[in-house]
């Protein structure tokens, strides 16, 4: 059964169709570009290996870099160039193939960033 506080109305006559979220109109809507949102950092970048839901298989994950999105597929293309991997950026994190976490460090301590590697 659902109560009266739980619905929202999703279409309105004047102005069409509406957030479920904030019910704005999908116009005025802000929802995606705040969700899109970072949090800022600590100003100190983390790096990682990780193998969890991935098949067994290892990736390095670098988060806490506060660029903005082109430059963080920048970064990304320069780092996977330099480990000779594949990779993506995603959520903010740049994720390379491979356990490069050693690489990843030097490269990012040498281009200025406070590192520090995280987890075994």
């Amino acid at each position: 059964m659902q109560h009266a506080r739980d619905s929202r109305p999703v279409y309105s006559t004047e102005s069409g169709r509406l957030c479920p979220d904030c019910g704005q109109s999908l116009a005025q809507c802000r929802c995606k570009q705040l969700a899109k949102a970072r949090p800022a950092g600590d100003g100190i970048v983390r790096v990682s290996r990780e193998t969890k839901g991935r098949k067994g298989k290892g990736v390095t994950l670098v988060r806490g870099l506060d660029l903005d999105d082109a430059a963080l597929t920048a970064l990304a293309k320069q780092l996977k160039a330099a480990c000779g991997s594949g990779g993506t950026v995603k959520d903010g994190v740049i994720e390379v193939q491979g356990d490069h976490v050693d690489t990843l460090m030097a490269r990012l301590t040498a281009a200025g960033h406070k590192v520090k590697r995280v987890g075994g």
